[in-house]
């Protein structure tokens, strides 16, 4: 069956840096978008990043762009999420999902499976 699993989070000092990963199983990886979502304490889910795992196209939110970098391992079938400078507005649950297709959006209906999420917490 189809699975994400988070893994990377944790505590980090604000301007610091942190590496998430995804691992997905049960598909055939090479043919959907994955992207990552984060949800913070009392607000809602929101887009992060995407990557097509077809031609590797990336978006951004605005909130993150410059900061944040997705890649991908096709082989490995991992998504990976490298967070820098870190600020404490990132502080949130961060998820990865899969794309019902393979176009790169960040609008949660857009994706149909979805990971446990890992913490991730941006404090001094």
């Amino acid at each position: 069956q189809v699975q994400l699993v988070e893994s990377g989070g944790g505590l980090v000092q604000p301007g610091g840096s942190r590496r998430l990963s995804c691992a997905a199983s049960g598909w055939t990886f090479g043919y959907y978008t994955i992207g990552w979502f984060r949800q913070a304490p009392g607000k809602e889910r929101e887009g992060v990043s995407c990557i097509s795992t077809i031609n590797g196209r990336t978006y951004y939110a605005d909130s993150v762009k410059g900061r944040f970098t997705i890649s991908r391992d096709n082989a490995k079938n991992m998504v990976y999420l490298q967070m820098n400078n870190l600020k404490p507005e990132d502080t949130a649950v961060y998820y990865c999902a899969r794309n019902k297709g393979t176009a790169c959006g960040l609008t949660e209906a857009e994706y149909d499976y979805w990971g446990q999420g890992t913490q991730v917490t941006v404090s001094s």
